[in-house]
């Protein structure tokens, strides 16, 4: 585990350069049966919260296989509502128990007043949004007593008055508070089909010694009228386009622990450790050309 000034904890699994899997209750079974060959598992935090429940058992009993992460999506980062205190204790304690190795939340926000949409909604990128986001992740680092990540979302309009490029304002935050970059590769290829980013140009403005994570993943089309728009379901394979701005990362950062994401219409144990696969072959790949 780190602390926020980077220390890490005797407790702690490492995460290597490997490919892994995130972890879904239907595949808990599985999992501790076969203990398929991936890297590491991630988990949605807020599933685990209650830590007594067959869920943290699961949990903590394939934390004996796998290092572990923790992936959150329920602090609202970037609202203005006030940081919910209970959340992040209840956060902490499944941090002290599970010991994972790395801890991430998302360049978002979503709640107004206390009442949560069902989505991570996207920011404006100016310097009032950076200084509070700063004001943020330093409150939840000093609450967690370690460093966090910060993930990259997809997202469906953009604020015209940003004057900020979004890579830019991660490597900004990255740089004033300490924490670390989780960058999903998904999110950016969906984001330059939907806004005409340049998604490489964007891997190149991100700092590489920031990057600590990447994500894989698939997405849906949907057609409006004659427009198409991409939406990041965590519901198919990764398709080509995105292994492809995959490799360009890996080439760009460095192997990084690189985690499949698949969140909805959940596929067998078997079809997530072949994209993990995948994965791997390319990190071990580009590391044999690097040698």
């Amino acid at each position: 585990m780190t602390d926020a000034s980077g220390n890490r904890g005797v407790n702690s699994r490492p995460i290597a350069a490997s490919a892994g899997i995130g972890l879904r209750s239907s595949h808990h079974t599985a999992l501790m049966k076969s203990r398929p060959m991936v890297g590491w598992l991630e988990a949605h935090s807020e599933n685990y919260l209650s830590l007594d429940g067959p869920q943290a058992t699961a949990l903590l009993h394939l934390r004996e296989s796998y290092p572990l992460s923790l992936h959150g999506v329920g602090l609202s980062l970037g609202s203005t509502d006030p940081i919910d205190l209970a959340h992040l204790g209840k956060l902490r304690a499944l941090i002290d128990r599970a010991q994972p190795a790395f801890v991430s939340e998302h360049l978002s926000w979503s709640s107004k007043g206390g009442r949560f949409a069902n989505d991570l909604l996207p920011m404006p990128y100016t310097a009032e949004s950076l200084a509070h986001m700063i004001d943020r992740v330093d409150q939840v680092q000093a609450a967690l007593r370690r460093s966090i990540l910060i993930e990259n979302i997809s997202s469906y309009l953009q604020f015209p008055h940003s004057d900020i490029d979004e890579a830019s304002f991660l490597a900004h935050l990255s740089r004033a508070t300490g924490c670390g970059l989780l960058i999903d590769i998904n999110n950016l290829y969906v984001n330059e089909r939907n806004h005409g980013i340049d998604a490489r140009r964007y891997i190149e403005r991100i700092p590489e010694q920031a990057v600590e994570e990447l994500h894989l993943g698939g997405h849906t089309i949907r057609s409006l009228g004659e427009a198409q728009i991409l939406i990041d379901a965590h519901s198919t394979p990764v398709c080509d386009a995105v292994w492809a701005l995959y490799e360009f990362a890996v080439r760009r950062f460095g192997p990084r622990p690189a985690l499949i994401e698949w969140d909805s219409d959940l596929p067998t144990l078997d079809v997530l450790v072949s994209e993990a696969q995948k994965a791997q072959h390319i990190i071990d790949r580009l590391h044999d050309l690097a040698a």
